[in-house]
């Protein structure tokens, strides 16, 4: 899930998780938690409970509440509708220390809870509990607050894309438009924030590499409007649905144009001009995390938050470069099925060079490919899965304001039913548009990928910091793993499409080089773009997109390759420890059947599964 996924892509799903995701862009209030939201949230956990378990289900619940008041757009983001009218100021520094004292207390309440006490469910709870807090805890030290805007994720853009309705955040009832407006009332003092934050980081040496800076400035140009009917925060009132009263017609479109001339474009232009004039030319010349005060250790914190492994960056690094050689051995057998018999290395370049795999006009052929994929999956999934999501998928276009910046992602339902899990294709010049990885990107985006782990987790009896949350390693990983059961579903018969399958995962292994290359190696963006269009055949633009949302995201690339390496060995352990007992559609309901878990966990929920079926 290109959360900004949840793969993640805004800082909600770089990390995959509402309170690990505020350790980077945390972007709300932290509020006293309310003894009654968390007894509501308990009350139908199972009546038999222990004492201790009971005790673990409040902590967890007062948690996840905390957590989402302190960054309610994560919130939004994950299905979690509750807090739509909240923006918040997590970002501000006194905001943030008290939100992590409260995360120690948390965790001093959790572990005098003796792990021994509480029931099967409740200890899986307290283990990712545990986890979680750790590793947002370990973020503590490092001042994310000081750089709260970059090409991939903003508070600004992320409130822009909702102004459609057709994102996370819904608006079809009048409530819902007061709660986005009162979302854009706060964003000026947000902004106030954050240029009071970058002008520290500028002082401090911690700014965004200023090739990132220069890929964002349009966006935030493009905010600014002359006049308030121009305004994409002005969308919702064009958009106002048919049923609204004459006079709730009439105050919801004085109140926006009110607020959009009033204070917000002011604040929108008075940032854009910061961003222009005082910020870029302090930004570095720098690629990587490492070059930033302190930056090896926070790279370093990254890493294991977004693979859930004590690997090292050298050792991923490693493993990079060996799958590239893998996947590229491939090549060699496949490229003459093609009609190609050059150097296996140059397949990929060779394929962008092919006119015939390309052919689209219009946006809307893209799409129709991608629902018919859509269709056709719905009829042959049931042969390798025993559970299948209840909640619908559709394909839908990306927004136009982000699609240059923006990759092919995929956002969770609401909790509530209101909205299907979405696949959002970006098309920005059809004609341009490769066929070849399309099948593995729907695996991978839509289903069985992220839709059959996301939206089935929304439909599981979980806290709610596990049905709203998650990890970047198990939420990439098994996507990652999705795309392979293309050859099982008989998708990958033609060369060309099998291709896309193999390039696909050779981006992900080229992730590894790159990002522990730029991050903890000292490579230039350039060196990144140079590799990615060496060894993936990517032309200039497409290179330097992907180089810059590592940049900009350090170590989420990581997570794909690292967790799906993983599945892929865990199943095949299954399959030669129980032979012809082994059953597919089995294994797969033990990866997805407690939602997402860290890598360690799953391992053992596997292991115990293959001792439970000798």
């Amino acid at each position: 899930m290109t959360i900004p996924s949840l793969s993640f892509p805004s800082a909600r799903r770089v990390l995959c998780a509402a309170a690990l995701a505020c350790a980077h862009h945390a972007s709300a209030t932290a509020a006293p938690v309310i003894a009654a939201d968390a007894a509501s949230a308990t009350a139908s956990r199972a009546t038999d409970a222990t004492a201790a378990d009971r005790q673990l289900d409040r902590i967890a619940s007062q948690y996840y509440l905390a957590a989402a008041r302190f960054d309610p757009l994560g919130a939004t983001q994950n299905g979690d509708g509750r807090f739509d009218d909240q923006l918040g100021m997590g970002i501000e520094p006194v905001r943030r220390a008290r939100q992590f004292a409260l995360y120690r207390q948390f965790q001093k309440r959790l572990q005098a809870i003796l792990p021994a006490t509480l029931g099967p469910r409740a200890r899986l709870d307290y283990d990712l509990l545990d986890f979680e807090l750790t590793s947002l805890l370990r973020f503590e030290a490092f001042p994310d607050y000081l750089l709260p805007i970059n090409q991939m994720d903003s508070v600004p853009v992320t409130l822009a894309n909702f102004a459609s309705g057709q994102g996370s955040q819904p608006l079809t009832t009048p409530a819902q438009y007061r709660a986005y407006l009162r979302r854009l009332n706060a964003l000026p003092a947000w902004i106030d924030q954050a240029i009071l934050n970058m002008r520290e980081g500028i002082r401090r040496g911690v700014v965004q590499p200023r090739a990132l800076v220069v890929s964002a400035l349009p966006q935030f140009r493009q905010l600014v409007s002359a006049t308030p009917e121009n305004s994409v925060f002005y969308t919702p009132v064009k958009n106002l649905p048919a049923g609204f009263t004459a006079d709730e017609r009439q105050h919801l479109t004085k109140e926006y144009r009110t607020a959009i001339a009033g204070r917000l474009t002011p604040a929108l232009k008075k940032l854009a001009d910061f961003l222009e004039r005082e910020y870029l030319p302090a930004a570095r010349t720098s690629s990587g995390w490492g070059a930033l005060p302190d930056g090896r250790n926070w790279y370093l914190t990254w890493v294991a938050a977004l693979t859930t492994t004590s690997l090292q960056p050298d050792q991923i690094h490693a493993i990079g470069l060996a799958e590239v050689a893998r996947i590229q051995a491939q090549f060699a057998v496949l490229g003459p099925r093609m009609g190609y018999t050059g150097a296996a290395a140059d397949l990929p370049t060779w394929v962008a060079a092919q006119d015939r795999f390309l052919g689209f006009t219009t946006e809307q052929q893209i799409l129709d490919v991608y629902g018919a994929l859509n269709a056709t999956l719905k009829l042959r999934l049931p042969s390798l899965f025993s559970t299948i999501p209840t909640t619908p998928l559709e394909v839908r276009p990306e927004p136009e304001l982000t699609r240059l910046t923006a990759s092919d992602h995929y956002t969770p339902p609401a909790n509530d039913n209101s909205r299907p899990g979405i696949f959002w294709a970006v098309v920005n010049d059809p004609k341009q548009y490769s066929s070849v990885g399309m099948t593995t990107l729907f695996l991978h985006e839509g289903q069985p990928g992220h839709h059959f782990q996301l939206a089935r987790m929304h439909e599981m009896t979980l806290p709610d910091f596990r049905k709203f949350g998650g990890n970047n390693a198990y939420v990439e990983g098994w996507a990652l793993y999705a795309e392979t059961l293309g050859k099982e579903l008989g998708l990958f018969e033609q060369p060309e499409v099998y291709f896309g399958h193999l390039n696909d995962e050779l981006l992900r292994a080229v992730r590894l080089v790159v990002d522990t290359g730029m991050h903890a190696k000292g490579w230039s963006r350039e060196q990144s773009i140079q590799t990615m269009r060496q060894t993936l055949g990517y032309d200039e633009a497409t290179a330097r997109n992907a180089t810059e949302r590592y940049m900009a995201w350090p170590g989420q690339a990581l997570g794909y390759k690292i967790g799906s390496l993983k599945i892929m060995a865990l199943r095949q352990r299954a399959q030669d420890a129980l032979g012809a007992k082994f059953s597919l559609p089995a294994f797969h309901e033990v990866v997805l059947g407690d939602g997402t878990l860290p890598l360690a966990l799953l391992e053992a929920k596997v292991d115990r599964w293959i001792a439970a079926s000798r």
